[in-house]
């Protein structure tokens, strides 16, 4: 019998971060849930990373994920966002690390080639994506299609990356 994963995917950003778990069974793929964690912008950034930070350590409690993955920062033009999106992934970093789960982290253009086979795909083609290869996935936001995308990813390369960390401590 093939080994089950559950994979947790995090699209990290301050003001919605998107989650998304999957099974993985050998090759097989299913999915679970998935959705979006909110911070409110009337307040200020330490209480809405304390937002980000209950909303992901319910969707660990209630979830269970044995791996997690996370998509790099992608750098802005704008050097505000890049530092806000900077601290909403430290919480999904933090998060699962706190619950003693190794996190993987990958960039967008793996996750977006990965998924649709074009390393600058754009998010109707992700969604469109998701969908064909998740057929039972519901996201509501784009956000949460993101976030299993980048599930999506871990799944595919996770075998790749644990022989590199044991060849090349």
């Amino acid at each position: 019998m093939a080994n089950t994963i559950r994979i947790l995917g995090i699209d990290p950003g301050l003001s919605k971060t998107g989650w998304g778990i999957i099974v993985q069974e050998g090759t097989r793929l299913s999915f679970v849930a998935c959705g979006t964690v909110t911070s409110d912008n009337t307040h200020s950034t330490a209480e809405r990373l304390r937002q980000l930070h209950d909303g992901l350590s319910e969707v660990l409690g209630q979830y269970r994920p044995d791996e997690v993955a996370v998509e790099e920062t992608f750098v802005n033009k704008d050097a505000q966002a890049t530092l806000k999106l900077g601290h909403a992934r430290g919480v999904a970093l933090l998060v699962p690390a706190l619950s003693g789960l190794a996190v993987a982290e990958y960039a967008a253009n793996l996750v977006k080639k990965t998924v649709v086979g074009n390393g600058h795909a754009d998010k109707k083609q992700i969604g469109m994506m998701i969908k064909v290869l998740l057929p039972k996935s519901d996201p509501k936001t784009e956000d949460a299609a993101d976030a299993l995308a980048i599930a999506i990813t871990h799944a595919q390369h996770r075998g790749a990356r644990a022989l590199r960390e044991r060849v090349l401590p």
